[in-house]
């Protein structure tokens, strides 16, 4: 069961104008609710005028063998009118208290042999740089490419840490950086990287076949257009993993579900069951958080998947997912913030 405390901000390291790394002091007691597989988030919270304000944010650290982590590292991007992104570049400091979630996220690699490669834009560097970070520290035998798109080279988050990666390990670890907004003094030219650029560019990178897994991170629109050239170039879907930081406006949603007359949601959460009325239009997360005010969430957007539970019985519809792989759903997974009821009964496990 996910659990906030409130942990100590050490440091903060300013990555460029618009983006900061917060490290979070974890106590002896707590290093064990907050170890982290390589690629997974924390929320943060905080209440501003009586309301709670929850924000993702990927670990970019590598994650440590043996214990649990003393200290958490994640990165921050300013997102324009963000309540929580301004709070953090603006307000944050040394010796504040944060309210912070233990980790989540199924974004991960557990380090194996073989080879990798990670397509990221922008932020979504962030789980990227603690999956390949670890990967090549402790796994002699694998390999791993870095396709990251940027706009400019004075907006890459993490410059400094991925040219140590490549210093450190330059017969396993590659690098290919984009910017799409400037050009380079060498390099690939500048420009997005969409769907049928990354067709023609992939298979002059690397073996494509022979990937073992493939990581895409970042917005949508890099995701989708990734998801799809990888596809083409005939890489099966269960190699291909993927978390979005950013939806576009332009992201399919499906219609809202018309919850049927007196739909009720069971819920099992902690150990403990009750059974509630679907009020209309709410989402089953709604529903359970005016009874169960602990339930896991935090975009409440079809992104993070912290919601996650599992569809015990009845039938929902998802308006969005972007944070469930097809494995996932097909095993009966859904997000509640997303999911309203199709059947007067529905009930979900959020402990499975």
């Amino acid at each position: 069961m996910a659990r906030f405390h409130r942990l100590r901000v050490a440091a903060v390291d300013r990555l460029t104008d618009d983006s900061v790394a917060l490290a979070l002091t974890v106590p002896p007691d707590l290093r064990e609710e907050y170890r982290y597989a390589p690629g997974q988030h924390l929320t943060l919270r905080r209440r501003a005028d009586g309301e709670d304000i929850r924000r993702t944010y990927s670990i970019c650290s590598p994650a440590p063998e043996g214990g649990g982590p003393g200290t958490l590292r994640v990165g921050v991007r300013l997102v324009e009118g963000g309540a929580f992104s301004t709070y953090a570049l603006k307000e944050i400091g040394v010796g504040d208290e944060l309210e912070v979630m233990t980790p989540a996220g199924r974004f991960t690699l557990p380090p194996a042999p073989g080879r990798y490669a990670a397509i990221v834009g922008g932020s979504g560097i962030t789980p990227v740089l603690s999956i390949v970070s670890t990967l090549l520290e402790r796994e002699s035998g694998a390999r791993f490419c870095l396709i990251r798109s940027d706009r400019t080279a004075a907006s890459t988050m993490f410059l400094e840490e991925v040219a140590d990666l490549k210093d450190r390990y330059p017969d396993r670890f590659q690098l290919v950086p984009v910017l799409s907004r400037e050009e380079q003094q060498a390099g690939l030219p500048s420009g997005r990287l969409d769907q049928d650029r990354l067709t023609a560019l992939l298979p002059a990178l690397l073996p494509v076949g022979q990937v073992d897994g493939w990581f895409l991170c970042g917005p949508y629109g890099l995701v989708e257009g990734a998801e799809r050239a990888l596809r083409g170039l005939g890489v099966m879907r269960s190699r291909i993993h993927e978390e979005i930081f950013h939806v576009d406006t332009g992201a399919p949603a499906a219609p809202t579900a018309s919850a049927p007359a007196h739909s009720t949601v069971t819920a099992l959460l902690d150990g403990r069951g009750g059974t509630w009325p679907v009020r209309e239009g709410e989402s089953l997360l709604e529903t359970v958080l005016r009874n169960r005010p602990e339930a896991p969430y935090a975009c409440k957007g079809g992104v993070c998947g912290t919601c996650r539970a599992f569809l015990v019985s009845g039938e929902v519809r998802m308006n969005r997912n972007f944070a469930l792989e097809s494995e996932e759903t097909e095993a009966g997974y859904v997000l509640a913030c997303q999911s309203h009821p199709v059947t007067e009964r529905v009930e979900l496990d959020f402990d499975r």
